[in-house]
């Protein structure tokens, strides 16, 4: 009963509270996509106040396919409705007071990302670093950063052509080279707990676009001293695109159900992020 009420909770929120926001942002049409409205960047940065904010990642592309819909950076994609959806459930539904007048977009080594503890990166399969942002990534990471990669596939066709998933174990060696990506897909580890009940990871469909395509969701993390009994400090969600429900959870582009627990997902992760 209890795990129902929730989900009507979440059904209800999804719907009422992000109505009207259709009409400014992204759309699909005609089985593919316009960009509408401002550019990526147009919004600006909101200035810290101790408030969670959303963080998104910036960085350059090492080239491959999959830019944004209707143009822009592979890093921006969902941008901004995943994270304006995002952080109204996540007020409406625990006791954390997010920012809802904007999310903040930051480069790795920018100074401000360490006033964050959580910072999420779409499309990691087209990430490169200058050594200036591996080092500031670095940093981050160590004095208790979390980082949330988001939006890939394990497939080829990201940067000169090597798989996604590869790129990012790549580009993760280069910021810690004693780092080990643990697989956490049985659902006895913490951050499947930390807010909501998810008993089996495995069981949210892959990605609404990969539908038919036969991929399979695994979820990796890396931990202090590669121990899975110490700090998680690095999830990805491999073959999945838990943003790209939030994006359209109000325009029943996917399942309410499927949308419903992308943002349990999403909100475990930012609660255990913040307790951890």
């Amino acid at each position: 009963m209890k795990a129902a009420l929730i989900g009507v909770a979440l059904a209800l929120t999804t719907s009422a509270a992000l109505a009207g926001l259709a009409a400014a942002t992204p759309q699909r049409q005609g089985g593919g996509f316009r960009q509408q409205g401002p550019p990526v960047e147009f919004q600006g940065n909101t200035p810290y106040d101790g408030r969670f904010t959303f963080i998104r990642l910036r960085y350059a592309t090492g080239g491959g396919f999959g830019g944004r819909r209707g143009g822009g950076p592979q890093w921006a994609h969902d941008y901004p409705r995943g994270e304006v959806h995002f952080t109204k459930i996540l007020k409406e539904i625990t006791y954390i007071q997010p920012r809802l007048d904007g999310s903040n977009i930051l480069s790795l080594d920018d100074p401000e990302l360490f006033n964050y503890p959580i910072a999420y990166m779409a499309e990691p399969g087209f990430w490169t670093m200058t050594d200036k942002e591996t080092e500031g990534l670095r940093s981050y990471l160590k004095k208790g950063g979390f980082i949330i990669f988001d939006d890939f596939r394990e497939a080829e066709g990201g940067v000169n052509g090597v798989g996604h998933w590869e790129n990012l174990r790549d580009q993760m060696r280069r910021v810690l080279p004693e780092g080990r990506w643990i697989e956490i897909d049985d659902g006895s580890h913490p951050i499947w707990h930390s807010f909501f009940e998810i008993k089996d990871p495995l069981a949210l469909v892959s990605h609404p676009t990969y539908a038919g395509r036969q991929m399979t969701l695994t979820y990796w993390g890396i931990f202090e001293d590669n121990d899975p009994k110490k700090r998680l400090i690095a999830i990805a969600n491999v073959n999945g695109d838990l943003s790209e429900y939030w994006e359209f959870s109000d325009e029943g582009y996917a399942p309410v159900e499927l949308s419903n627990e992308a943002y349990k997902y999403g909100i475990n992760y930012v609660i255990y992020a913040l307790t951890h």
